[in-house]
């Protein structure tokens, strides 16, 4: 589901400052990429040339547009958009169900095959919000990665949960604080855990982001890869830790390198600005196979979302699942012209023009995705 974290997240000023936060850190887990299905948002109409398209349901309004209107279209390559169409393939929305077919065809097509195929059987629709802007939003997430072990040492002793058995009959369950020091809530915990990391504020980085990858040691000294997918919550409420340290006047930089530089200087409170965060996620093990670590989580659409062409979309902006949508985003951080699919969705991810882009795993997309935060528009491909 699109869900949350790389390391260190300039995202996160902006969004504890302005409300409008990125799916990268600053929103509660369980309503991060992936981590929730959303209803498939409505279809609109297919827009007429020139004019605007408005549902009583929508944020949206699509402008019918001319293909040599989209920056940088003849120089993507669309053999990497591909991989995420063929993967929207395996569960289509009902309007883009019957091109699959031709979207497997076309795997091994030239992309400039591809391109006169998508010119032939589609229109690009430009979005914009109802009020006629055309600029929004672009920020970006990950899937997390971080060493582990199964059984707790030295080196590894925060512990990774799975659901508690009795996390049905306690409503709320235990916040940060009691799981950490009541003997009732550990009690509930024996036999819970799926491994142990280094670093307690990572775990919670893991939870924030609501998905990730353990790559585990084993006693011979080889490595396991599973991934750690969204099982539920505590049902307490998501607290910003940077806007915690914020109010206080602690910090005036709440990205996540402020925040590190902050506990490296403050380490005796580490434990404090954990527990002002009560919300804890729990999570279940899913296996890696050589195919499965080339794609990320599953996103709200229900398939693996890919690095660099998937992105979360607000469902309320009538864009579904599995729409291909171009995006041109360029700022500090990167310059974006490509073809990308609608895969996610977010709580966080809210307006008309606003995505989130799946940035992989590992310390590449860590660095992206935790530092991006730049202007965006974009064009929904719509079939003729």
């Amino acid at each position: 589901m699109a869900s949350s974290i790389v390391w260190w997240c300039a995202v996160l000023i902006a969004g504890v400052l302005s409300g409008c936060s990125s799916v990268s850190l600053d929103y509660p887990a369980g309503s991060a990429p992936g981590s929730v299905r959303a209803p498939t948002a409505p279809v609109p109409p297919i827009a007429q040339p020139g004019m605007g398209v408005t549902t009583g349901q929508s944020k949206s309004r699509w402008i019918t547009v001319a293909w040599n209107e989209l920056p940088g279209f003849e120089e993507d390559n669309l053999f990497e958009a591909w991989n995420a169409w063929i993967k929207s393939c395996e569960r289509p929305a009902p309007l883009f169900a019957g091109y699959c077919g031709d979207v497997r065809r076309l795997s091994i097509a030239t992309a400039a095959e591809q391109r006169d195929w998508m010119r032939q059987h589609f229109q690009p629709q430009r979005v914009e919000s109802l009020q006629g802007d055309p600029n929004g939003l672009l920020t970006g997430y990950y899937e997390p990665q971080m060493e582990a072990s199964r059984l707790p040492t030295v080196a590894f002793s925060v512990p990774i949960y799975q659901p508690p058995r009795n996390l049905a009959q306690r409503k709320p369950w235990f916040n940060r604080r009691e799981i950490d020091t009541l003997p009732e809530a550990q009690t509930a915990l024996q036999g819970r855990v799926i491994a142990y990391v280094a670093d307690p504020v990572d775990a919670m980085v893991l939870q924030i982001q609501g998905s990730g990858r353990l790559r585990i040691m084993q006693a011979d000294g080889s490595a396991q890869l599973v991934r750690v997918a969204f099982a539920g919550t505590n049902d307490q409420p998501y607290r910003s830790v940077g806007r915690w340290l914020l109010d206080q006047g602690l910090i005036k930089d709440a990205s996540w390198p402020g925040i590190k530089a902050w506990l490296a200087q403050n380490p005796q409170r580490q434990q404090e600005l954990l527990w002002s965060n009560p919300r804890v996620v729990f999570f279940k093990e899913e296996p890696l196979s050589e195919l499965d670590a080339g794609f990320g989580p599953k996103g709200a659409q229900g398939v693996a979302l890919t690095p660099g062409r998937s992105i979360a979309v607000d469902a309320g902006a009538n864009i579904p699942y599995g729409a291909p949508v171009w995006l041109v985003s360029s700022g500090l951080q990167t310059k974006l012209q490509r073809l990308v699919l609608a895969q996610d969705t977010g709580s966080a991810i809210t307006g008309a023009v606003r995505a989130d882009y799946f940035a992989g795993w590992g310390a590449q997309a860590q660095e992206l995705a935790g530092r991006l935060r730049q202007p965006l528009q974009m064009w929904v491909i719509w079939p003729k």
